[in-house]
């Protein structure tokens, strides 16, 4: 399937954008003025000359067919992932035919085409002598799963006698300790090779200044912390799906497993999370066959965006392939078969009081379970004194909001888009309440994301 006919919406485009700051700029460069030269090809590539503060324009080239999701490259010096350029270049293409109209790609722009053409033809091979090296020695890999497995349980019975002395001590002194406890305990557990065992407990040392109710909050967390070594020292006697949930929430490496799912996949979110060292990507996936609600994750170093991303609103179809754990959303993706495409599918909805139960249901899997995914039909979004819930508009249930949603821009775009009229809403529920992440209003409209 060519791309000549397949036209993004801006809200698309922008989706695609690695912070608040890109998207302003991006936005001020999806007109023609600045641009030359531009053009697309039935193959998917799109490129164009930005002019910027020097003498020599940007060259700059998006391939939207990429396997991952749009690939990009620009002369310009910026760090991030699209750049601005980028994204500029995107939003004028999907303003029409007049501004980027098809043609031959120049030699500048043909030259990288064709060169991640030949390094996607040299990684065929190479991915296939890796499988065959990686499966060659089962044995060796059986003693370092083995000596991992052994570090892991040190840490985690070294984590538990550090709770039993936090509890003896009195919470009170978890204050009096400051962060620097919890961080020497972090490190140990990166000793262990448990990154899972380390996060959580960096979480728990941000506690005792998170407020009022503090004491409350970090027994709680301990008590999650305490389940997951314990889960962890007795995994042999789990079933199989929680024994990998566990396995995973420590940290330990995991391969998808089972067959995959080829369907028509509908983008239904993405957004990302940084810390100090990593910016994770998340998206959400909703398969208009099989039903199933997936989520690919993929990482970049701080401060860059990672490389895979997808138009929010768009539907690939693809193959994707589950993580082992009870219950868990995660997939890999797999090959796809055509660009993503506009396509007239929506989720299924349920009420807010489902969506509650769902989320119950799930932590009899995963104790350690942020939220869920969840669309909710025909819910209003409603001031609730200083916050604000999504209220049934035909019953009488409510979810509120998270905390973190409330002060987003999203939650201006869901109310206006909504007006007062009932709208569909895609996010994640959890115990800090819901976080709406993709709407549609009523009837035909395109999806709206809120991220």
């Amino acid at each position: 399937m060519t791309q000549q006919g397949v036209r993004w919406t801006a809200d698309q485009v922008l989706a695609l954008a690695p912070d608040a700051a890109s998207r302003k700029a991006g936005s001020k460069l999806g007109a023609a003025g600045p641009w030359s030269e531009a053009g697309s090809s039935d193959e998917g590539t799109v490129w164009g000359l930005c002019k910027g503060s020097g003498s020599k324009p940007y060259q700059t080239v998006v391939d939207i067919a990429d396997a991952s999701g749009p690939a990009y490259t620009c002369s310009c010096p910026s760090r991030k992932f699209p750049c601005k350029h980028a994204l500029g270049l995107l939003l004028l293409w999907a303003g029409g035919d007049a501004a980027v109209p098809p043609g031959r790609a120049p030699d500048w722009a043909e030259q990288w085409i064709a060169g991640r053409k030949k390094r996607a033809q040299d990684k065929r091979p190479e991915a296939a002598a890796g499988s065959a090296a990686g499966s060659g020695d089962p044995e060796a890999a059986r003693r370092r799963a083995e000596r991992r497995a052994e570090r892991v349980t040190a840490g985690a019975t070294e984590l538990e006698q550090r709770l039993a002395d936090l509890l003896r001590g009195g919470m009170a002194s978890a204050e009096q300790a400051g962060y620097g406890l919890w961080e020497e305990t972090a490190a140990r557990m990166v000793d262990a090779q448990a990154p899972g065992l380390a996060a959580r407990v960096r979480e728990l040392g941000a506690i005792p200044a998170s407020g009022p109710g503090w004491p409350v909050r970090l027994l709680e967390e301990c008590a999650l912390l305490h389940l997951l070594d314990q889960g962890w020292l007795r995994r042999d006697r789990l079933p199989d799906g929680l024994a990998a949930t566990v396995r995973s929430r420590v940290g330990l490496p995991a391969a998808p497993d089972g067959p995959s799912t080829r369907d028509r996949w509908l983008v239904l979110a993405q957004y990302d999370t940084t810390d100090a060292k990593l910016t994770t990507r998340r998206i959400w996936l909703y398969g208009e066959g099989s039903g199933r609600t997936c989520l690919l994750l993929s990482y970049g170093a701080a401060g860059r965006a990672p490389e895979q991303a997808l138009p929010v609103g768009l539907v690939l179809e693809a193959e994707v392939a589950v993580y082992p754990g009870a219950g868990q959303p995660r997939a890999a993706l797999g090959e796809r078969f055509a660009p993503p495409v506009p396509a007239a599918i929506r989720p299924p909805g349920d009420t807010t009081a489902r969506a509650i139960a769902r989320y119950g249901e799930a932590l009899r899997d995963d104790p350690w379970l942020d939220a869920v995914p969840v669309t909710l039909d025909r819910v209003v979004p409603t001031p609730d004194g200083d916050s604000w819930q999504l209220a049934d508009a035909d019953g009488d249930g409510a979810l509120p909001l998270a905390p973190a949603a409330r002060s987003r821009p999203g939650l201006w775009r869901l109310v206006a888009l909504s007006g007062g009229a009932p709208v569909k809403v895609f996010g994640e529920c959890g115990h800090r309440g819901f976080t709406p992440l993709t709407a549609w209003p009523e009837g035909a409209g395109e999806a709206v994301s809120l991220c």
